[in-house]
């Protein structure tokens, strides 16, 4: 068995630029990862079959870890059967990115564990088709983000405390980006005008 960290992260600021023709929205911000941590535990056997454990209000068509390990499928040298049991202590829609993180390190576990061979920028293109925050938990680096979130320009954070506060309700970045009340039209900036 397997047991590793699934780092959240927190968006400095976040500037919607445009909207892509496919729904996407172009944005501009900064990524910073922090120390709070979904684990996930992975263990091969001898089935063929991916079971999810923690997630079970999730449906498996959704879930995205479920999607990142079928994803690799068609790379593995050496697949096999997968029991992946989640502990979940980052908050679910709270925008900290807990789920393209999950996929992230999924993608990250997987590519090892069935020898894949993929680098990590294979990684980073194959995790933007899960979601637009995969790259920046593949990368594992703090990083200045554009287009949809795959453009990253990796950075040096000071250190620095945060206070996450989650209010007690559930907010879908899907249903968010796809208000018509939403900014879109932000004039794009240049990252040293944010130089921490």
């Amino acid at each position: 068995m397997l047991r590793v960290p699934s780092p959240a992260k927190l968006n400095l600021f976040l500037h919607i630029t445009g909207r892509r023709e496919n729904g996407y929205h172009e944005l501009q911000s900064i990524f910073q990862l922090i120390d709070l941590y979904d684990w996930l535990e992975f263990s091969q056997t001898d089935s063929n079959q991916i079971v999810i454990e923690g997630l079970e209000h999730v449906d498996l068509e959704q879930n995205l870890i479920y999607r990142a390990a079928h994803m690799l499928l068609p790379h593995a040298k050496h697949s096999s059967g997968l029991n992946i049991r989640i502990e979940k202590n980052i908050p679910m829609g709270a925008g900290l990115g807990g789920g393209s993180s999950n996929a992230a390190t999924t993608l990250i576990v997987l590519n090892q564990l069935w020898q894949c061979g993929l680098n990590t920028e294979q990684l980073a293109a194959l995790g933007v088709k899960l979601g637009a925050d995969v790259p920046i938990f593949v990368h594992g680096r703090n990083a200045w983000a554009e287009g949809i979130g795959e453009h990253l320009t990796f950075i040096d954070l000071d250190q620095k405390q945060y206070i996450v506060l989650k209010p007690d309700c559930f907010i879908s970045t899907q249903l968010l980006f796809s208000q018509k009340t939403l900014t879109r039209d932000t004039k794009p900036t240049k990252f040293c005008a944010y130089q921490l």
